[in-house]
């Protein structure tokens, strides 16, 4: 079936569940390195989403991980510190208390947004910021301006990218006691699309829980 001709995005028929391996996150002058089984899926290609970035998302005890790398670009990614929204770069939205039936967000859930570049005088350095979620009922612990790490690599059709943020940054993060957290993903380039856990950037993802998947935080 056409994509032009779905009257319901199949995804949104389903909550879906992905694993985060536990893995060491050893930060190092690039970034990190995760391994292929860490690799997320995109269930937004069941709607016909695109697919262009490898996405791995790893846990350990001191906080949350991940890597991506975007190919397939023609043109630099468009970054600006000054219009998030509008920029290339990784979603990741977390709730750290999994409350799939709430609409608006509490003090447990985060939007952290990841740029390629977009940063410094020249536009070309990093950025990493926990993003205010709209219409959130209450709101997680302030965070340090440099809390979240962040690397960055131009490549000839794309960039890599990889971040880490400390267990500190998450209000609520306990991995022991809730092994289970609400979560979404989305890499948005103005170029490739928007690639994502599962709805596309046509629904309210960005500021309603209900609509985000799970996360279960497993140790092999």
């Amino acid at each position: 079936m056409a994509k032009d001709s779905q009257l319901v995005d199949p995804t949104i028929l389903f909550r879906f569940e992905v694993r985060l391996l536990r893995h060491e996150l050893k930060w190092t002058s690039r970034g990190l390195t995760l391994p292929e089984s860490c690799r997320l899926p995109s269930f937004g290609a069941l709607s016909g989403g695109p697919i262009f970035a490898d996405l791995r998302v790893a846990w350990a005890p001191e906080g949350i991980g991940f890597t991506v790398k975007v190919a397939g670009k023609r043109a630099m990614p468009w970054c600006r510190d000054t219009r998030l929204d509008e920029s290339d770069g990784v979603h990741l939205w977390i709730d750290t208390r999994n409350s799939p039936n709430i609409h608006r967000a509490t003090q447990h859930c985060h939007r952290f947004l990841w740029l390629p570049a977009g940063g410094g005088p020249q536009r070309e350095r990093p950025v990493a910021r926990l993003v205010p979620i709209n219409r959130a009922r209450g709101n997680p612990k302030p965070i340090g301006d440099k809390t979240l790490q962040i690397h960055a690599a131009p490549k000839h059709d794309g960039y890599e990218l990889s971040g880490l943020i400390p267990a500190s940054a998450m209000t609520g993060f306990d991995p022991i006691d809730q092994p289970r957290m609400g979560f979404f993903y989305a890499v948005a380039d103005r170029e490739l699309g928007y690639q994502s856990l599962t709805l596309s950037d046509a629904f309210p993802v960005a500021e309603d829980p209900s609509l985000w998947g799970e996360a279960a935080l497993i140790s092999p």
